[in-house]
């Protein structure tokens, strides 16, 4: 008896989680009638044929879809609503794997790293695979493993690894084989897992042609989609992205192509900043007899510090091109990773290559990595030393780091990188010029708009505009395989937004809805009070400091549980335009002394990186008490004093507010109340009857209502209910719809009466006067 089979209609599902993971999900009676489990593999075939891993749909959608997203429609070979069989195949690990990809992924992504991010995926030959691990449906004992292998191409690679996109050049048993930690994985003509493997080579074993105006590899195969934004460059370049420089090649976040040094004229937002390092470096190379004769010399240790990605590393090799001078790069994570005898051998012998004749700049990137300001190493001095002989010698010694607080304080002493110099985060302006550097090869439709897409890009540096270029650049070559001139629309770059986030919110814990205060019903004056405490600061910067007026540096939120507190910060975030970085209270606590201080700092950083940027303190109570009457042995005190430096110290919060939410105002520490700090307290009532019938209008926007459903009577109706209870109840009547029936068209008002004897209301009569009171007393 044959393996039972079924035949589903294709759905485009760009949003899921699982996108680009080799995840398709289906129906539980799908599943049922296939005999398979989440997680288990399966046969797909359409115009091709190939494999992925099953994983449930929601019990709601239609039992005749099969919900996959962009890439394995195009390893299908079909169309949303085009026709795709299902049948099971048996688990097969796979024996060898060969991939084929961009060059400058292939110089910084080794084969191990490269067998940790296919960890758990069933490849098959002519597939297109990406780097994101699979940790949708994860195995228990790989799970370390595929988080190590996220972090390792965060580091090496910058957020373009989320978004490229390899060629299995071959795979061993075909099709649907797992990839495990036993097989050998390799690049095409390159490297594999197992050294004593030799290179791997290999061809398909069947061929699938290029589309029209699509480039191919040596083997015959369509170029992978992110080899370069689209086709090649004018000079057959790759563009690059991310900021990761190694021995062989170097990445930057502008446009720039393998092998070409970037112009100072193609670093927009960093020529005050080239032009104070070529000076330095111009006058220690080529004006010595000037310093000869006033008996001085110049240091030319630098330190060069910025958010990831933003050009540092450009930078450096941009002014160097101008003066002459050859760049010997160094990644200091690599040479950290080495035992301390080769570490040392290897940075000697940098040293003697940059000495040997002519201007040399040295360029260290990731310098914390060698001299960490905590517990440096033997490998630490060797650096120290070589730097030194390097400045004494004439020679430039470059560092970038993103981390400066990080780099250990000895290496900032006279003589080894004593000046630094800072990259800004770009603002709108200066993103919309990048931009504008970044989509000179793209051929663009008509409809982009370049300047709202710097708008909506706040905390967006070179590299990660240059990921949002590559993603929609890779969403327009898979709608428009067979076009002859195929052009990235707005509609492209919206997409992109959706899954490319700026590297410093990476860690955010608050995934922004598209909701603005308009979105907000009544508060009308907390509103007015938010627009002008929080979102004048941000939008009117220049304002401010024309007339001397300091802007607010926080805010407190305070009301009744469930009634539009985070949803007010979520509401001034997409109205702002801003980045959100969501702490609850309890997050930053720590047993151990001195990492709960550490935390705080590290939140501030991350928020100053990110600017414009809301910092969202939930409960606030729990992390900011009142001093002096804790029993945790001081840790929330030390917590108190840290917030209060951070948000009124020395280092200026330019472009971050702090919102801190509560139902317990009385219990937040005073200090943190008081001007300069969380100065404005707004109070966040509960809603009265004309509110509640607008939370229940908004609730219900994707509800069919039935006529007989009067909001506004029912909003009348609901004393004690606070915005959530008028949420969850439109929520229990959809529910009791579906009890009734599950092909019910409507929710009427007998529905509707169903749900409020199940929903009971939370606002507690006597918290919300006290509240009120505590209104009052503050004016």
């Amino acid at each position: 008896m044959g393996e039972p089979e079924l035949t589903l209609i294709a759905s485009l599902r760009p949003a899921a989680l699982d996108a680009r993971r080799g995840i398709v999900r289906l129906h539980p009676e799908a599943l049922t009638a296939l005999a398979l489990r989440p997680g288990d593999p399966v046969r797909l075939a359409g115009r091709r044929v190939t494999a992925g891993l099953v994983a449930a749909a929601e019990s709601t959608a239609s039992a005749a879809l099969l919900h996959a997203d962009d890439l394995m429609l195009g390893n299908l070979g079909v169309r949303d609503g085009g026709q795709v069989r299902l049948s099971p195949t048996p688990v097969t690990p796979a024996r060898r794997v060969l991939l084929a990809g961009p060059a400058e992924i292939v110089a910084v992504v080794s084969p191990e790293m490269l067998r940790l991010a296919l960890l758990g995926k069933v490849v098959t030959t002519g597939d297109d695979v990406s780097l994101l691990p699979q940790d949708v449906l994860p195995d228990a004992s790989t799970r370390t493993l595929v988080e190590a292998a996220r972090r390792s191409l965060s580091t090496r690679v910058g957020y373009a690894w989320t978004s490229t996109l390899l060629r299995v050049v071959a795979a061993e048993p075909d099709p649907g084989a797992l990839v495990t930690m036993d097989t050998l994985v390799g690049w095409e003509h390159g490297p594999a897992t197992r050294g004593d493997a030799g290179p791997v080579t290999g061809r398909p074993a069947t061929a699938v042609p290029a589309g029209p105006g699509q480039s191919t590899s040596a083997l015959g195969w369509p170029a992978p989609a992110t080899s370069s934004t689209f086709g090649r460059l004018p000079d057959e370049g790759r563009t690059t992205g991310g900021e990761a420089d190694t021995a062989a090649g170097t990445w930057t976040g502008f446009g720039v192509t393998e092998g070409h040094d970037p112009s100072v004229d193609e670093l927009p937002g960093l020529r005050s900043q080239a032009e104070e390092l070529t000076e330095l470096l111009d006058l220690g190379f080529h004006h010595g007899e000037v310093l000869s004769r006033l008996s001085t010399t110049v240091a030319l240790g630098v330190l060069v510090s910025g958010p990831a990605g933003s050009g540092k590393a450009a930078l450096v090799r941009a002014v160097a091109a101008q003066v002459g001078a050859r760049v010997h790069p160094l990644w200091a994570p690599e040479l950290a990773a080495l035992t301390n005898d080769s570490a040392a051998a290897r940075l000697r012998a940098v040293t003697a290559e940059a000495l040997a004749g002519g201007p040399a700049v040295l360029l260290v990137t990731d310098v914390e990595a060698l001299a960490p300001a905590e517990a440096p190493g033997p490998v630490a001095t060797v650096f120290r030393q070589c730097v030194a002989r390097l400045v004494a010698a004439g020679a430039a010694v470059v560092g970038t780091t993103s981390r400066p607080e990080a780099v250990d304080p000895a290496l900032r002493a006279p003589g080894l990188l004593s000046l630094r110099i800072d990259v800004p985060l770009p603002d709108a302006a200066l993103r919309r010029e990048q931009l504008t550097v970044l989509t000179r090869p793209v051929p663009l439709a008509d409809d982009v708009r370049l300047d709202e897409v710097a708008a909506r890009t706040p905390g967006f540096v070179a590299a990660d505009l240059a990921a949002l270029v590559r993603e929609a650049g890779v969403r327009a070559a898979l709608r428009q395989k067979s076009a002859q001139t195929p052009t990235v629309m707005m509609a492209d770059f919206t997409a992109a937004l959706e899954v490319v986030r700026p590297t410093t919110m990476a860690a955010a814990t608050l995934e922004l809805a598209r909701v603005t205060l308009d979105d907000v019903g009544d508060l009308v004056e907390v509103k007015q009070t938010l627009t002008e405490s929080v979102l004048w600061p941000l939008t009117y910067p220049d304002t401010f400091a024309r007339l001397g007026v300091q802007p607010p540096r926080g805010v407190l939120l305070y009301g009744p549980p469930g009634c539009g507190k985070t949803y007010l910060v979520t509401a001034l975030a997409g109205t702002g335009r801003a980045n959100v970085l969501s702490v609850k209270g309890a997050e930053l606590l720590s047993k151990w002394v001195g990492e709960s201080e550490r935390a705080v700092r590290e939140l501030f950083r991350r928020a100053r990186e990110a600017a414009p940027t809301l910092i969202f303190l939930d409960e606030v109570d729990a992390l900011a008490p009142v001093r002096g009457q804790a029993t945790d042995g001081g840790t929330t005190d030390r917590v108190v004093a840290a917030l209060l430096t951070e948000m009124d110290g020395v280092e200026s919060l330019r472009n971050v507010v702090v919102i801190g939410a509560t139902n317990r105002p009385d219990l937040v520490d005073p200090a943190l109340l008081r001007p300069g700090r969380l100065e404005r307290l707004v109070y966040v009532p509960p809603p009265d009857g004309e509110a509640r019938a607008e939370i229940l209008r908004a609730a219900s926007r994707n509800v069919p209502l039935a006529e007989d459903v009067d909001l506004v009577a029912l909003g009348a109706e609901l004393d004690g209910f606070s915005a959530a209870d008028c949420a969850a109840l439109i929520r229990e009547a959809a529910l009791a719809a579906m009890r009734e029936s599950l092909t019910a068209a409507t929710v009427t008002a007998e529905h509707v009466a169903t749900a409020r004897s199940r929903v009971r209301p939370s606002l507690d009569p006597a918290q919300v006067a006290w509240l009120a009171a505590y209104a009052e007393q503050r004016g």
